[in-house]
This record gives C-alpha cells, sequence and structure tokens, in this order.
C-alpha cells in the first residue's frame, strides 16, 4: 500500500521526502529498505509510526528516528538548538507512573460513545499530568441514574457533568449534581452542566420547585435558564428572536472575556480578574433570578464584559463546587493543563484521602 500510495503522488508530480509508515511493530530493516528503494525515499526518511499506549509518547519515538533531523535537513535549518523532551518524558513518566489515584464520575448521555467527550476526557488526563495522579473515568449514563438512581455515584471521589443538547437525561444530570451537593463531593458543570447546577440549586435550595431551563420545559413558572430575548445587531438595532428563527444565530460562539468576582474560588484559580475562554451555547442564566439565588447562598462568581451574562457560579459552604457557562477543556493543554480542571482534580484527590485514607 505504501508503494502504491508514493506512486500514485509521483504520478501528480509530488515527491514525498519522508514516509511515516503506520502499524503495530516496527519496520523491520528489509522492509524499509525495499519502500526506499520503490518509492525514491532515503531510507533513514522511513518513519515507523507504530502504535502506543500513550500518545504522548509519540514525540520521543520520532526524535529517535531522526525526524526532527530530517526535517531540518530538509529544510536548510544548519543553527537549531538539540531538541529538549525532557519535558515530554516527565509527562510521559508521570501518566504511566502516578503517585495517586481518583474516580472520576463523567455523568452525561452520549457515554456508549465515550469518543463525544474526548476533549474533555483528555483535560482530565492533562490534570492528571499536574497533580501526579491518574484519574479514572467513570462514564455514567444520566438516563441509568433516572431509572435506577445513584448506586453508580456512591465511591467516586468526584461528580463532573458536562455540556450536551436536548433534553434526554436532563433530570438523571440533575439528580447527580444535587447528589454532589449534599455529599460534598468537589463538582464541576461545564456548559449545560453549569445550568442544570442553577436548576437544581433553584428548587432544592431557592425552593423555586419548578425552576428548569426554557430549552425544556417552555412554559416552567421560574425560567432561571433561558434564551436572551433581545439581540443588538452591528448596526445598532435590536432584534427580538421568535421560534421560528434560526436559532444557530443566537448562539454565544468562541473565545469571549469574563470578569472574575474578588475573594471568589474562581479568581483564586485563575489567579487573575479577566480571563478569556471559548464558548458555544444558546441558554443563559436569567439575570432576574440573580437576587433571588444570592440571597439563598449561590455565588456568581463570573460575568461577561460585555453583556454581564452569567459565566460562572460557585458554592462557598462546600469543598469545591463550581459551575461555568465556557468549555475550558478546549484551552487544555498537556504542557498546561487548565486550572480549572488542575484544581478540580486536586480538590478529587484530598476528597479521597479525607474519605478513604
Amino acid at each position: 500500500p505504501t508503494q502504491h500510495s508514493v506512486k500514485e503522488f509521483r504520478e501528480i508530480g509530488v515527491q514525498p521526502d519522508v514516509l511515516l509508515c503506520r502499524g503495530q511493530k516496527m519496520i523491520p530493516d528489509q522492509e524499509r529498505e525495499k519502500i526506499a528503494l520503490f518509492t525514491n525515499v532515503d531510507p533513514t526518511a522511513v518513519i515507523s509510526a507504530i502504535d502506543v499506549d500513550c500518545i504522548y509518547r509519540i514525540p520521543q519515538l520520532l526524535h529517535d528516528q531522526k525526524l526532527d533531523e530530517i526535517v531540518l535537513d530538509k529544510l536548510r535549518i544548519n543553527n537549531a538548538a538539540a531538541a529538549d523532551l525532557s519535558e515530554w518524558r516527565r509527562l510521559v513518566e508521570i501518566i504511566e507512573n502516578p503517585a495517586f489515584a481518583v474516580d472520576v464520575a463523567l455523568v452525561g448521555k452520549y457515554v456508549e460513545l465515550t469518543e463525544s467527550y474526548k476533549s474533555l476526557s483528555e483535560a482530565l488526563v492533562h490534570s492528571g499530568i499536574h497533580t501526579n495522579c491518574r484519574i479514572n473515568i467513570r462514564y455514567i449514563d444520566s438516563e441509568n441514574i433516572e431509572t435506577n438512581g445513584l448506586d453508580d455515584l456512591k465511591d467516586v471521589d468526584a461528580v463532573l457533568v458536562p455540556g450536551g443538547f436536548g433534553e434526554r437525561g436532563v433530570e438523571g444530570k440533575i439528580q447527580a449534581i444535587k447528589y454532589a451537593r449534599e455529599n460534598a463531593l468537589p463538582f464541576l458543570g461545564i456548559c449545560l452542566g453549569m445550568q442544570l447546577a442553577v436548576v437544581e440549586f433553584a428548587r432544592n435550595v431557592a425552593e423555586l420547585h419548578s425552576a428548569h431551563s426554557t430549552e425544556f420545559m417552555v412554559d416552567t413558572p421560574h425560567p432561571v435558564i433561558s434564551l436572551v430575548e433581545e439581540w443588538v445587531t452591528s448596526r445598532g438595532e435590536t432584534k427580538k428572536y421568535i421560534e421560528t428563527d434560526d436559532m444557530g444565530g443566537t448562539m454565544r460562539l468562541g473565545a469571549q472575556k469574563a470578569e472574575l468576582m474578588d475573594n471568589s474560588l474562581v479568581r483564586k484559580i485563575y489567579g487573575k480578574t479577566c480571563i478569556s475562554e471559548r464558548h458555544r451555547h444558546r441558554y443563559e442564566f436569567n439575570n432576574n433570578y440573580v437576587d433571588t439565588l444570592k440571597n439563598a447562598g449561590l455565588v456568581f462568581s463570573g460575568f461577561s464584559t460585555m453583556e454581564r451574562l452569567c459565566e460562572m457560579v460557585e458554592l462557598p459552604n462546600h469543598p469545591w463546587f463550581v459551575g461555568c457557562q465556557f468549555h475550558p477543556e478546549f484551552n487544555s493543554t498537556p504542557r498546561k493543563g487548565h486550572p480549572l480542571f488542575t484544581h478540580f482534580i486536586t480538590a478529587a484527590k484530598e476528597n479521597r484521602i479525607r474519605s478513604k485514607g
């Protein structure tokens, strides 16, 4: 297949300089020489891209085969410093030999396809690197909670409720949030997870018993989560959106700035007043309920700088309870992680030590 692919490329005038050959094991020297001969590529430039148990092994694997040197040579870069992969090696060492382990319940409705939460699972892995901790993710179907109760959460160290669209499994997520709040389990709610944390608090603490999001109950008497009714166009005009409109136009998308409240947990976590995070959502917290929920004990710790829309909530009398309207997982990297996830896993570790020793 490699020879055939290169043949096709050469027929349209493309001569490769390097071949990365996927496989389960390293290419034997005899096969490497054969591939090089029939593709007109130097044998040293036939690189084995083998399966690995940890994706962060790949830079070292390619470096060991001198791919970086080949690229520098082809680009005629002669003054580059020697590669320093010590940080990558450290990351892999921590992933493979962590000092701690925690069990995190990820309560969603796409758990049969765990790749749906790939960005989240990788952000948790990154946080494990920076807390020297193995993250055991338990994918828990929120619909199963609705049917069979909360037994799946009995021995986890933390709860994460991610984003999503549609009504299916929503009540199971709310039950999981209530369990985390009442049992002092570290909780992180992302996008819809934050919105449902607000719904749960409104129902069970602020005594707005029929509170909900208008995404799921249009005629709820307490729409604590709803569409922003009026939007200002670039020409300063105001448009009122109705159900027949193209709802894609009402989404908040991309990086947007938010201001964090002084003395809040999230201000301590980020270490700064203003942050920028990526958004992808349509419904917002209804600012008409700020005073009601604040008086009941919910802290609104972050607001968007432009529209003053709620970005973050937290509970002061809880070990670690944070909800964010944005998607912090999109800003997580293996070398830097993300402060929200790192602090979340630190809280999970502390909870595990406290409860299990």
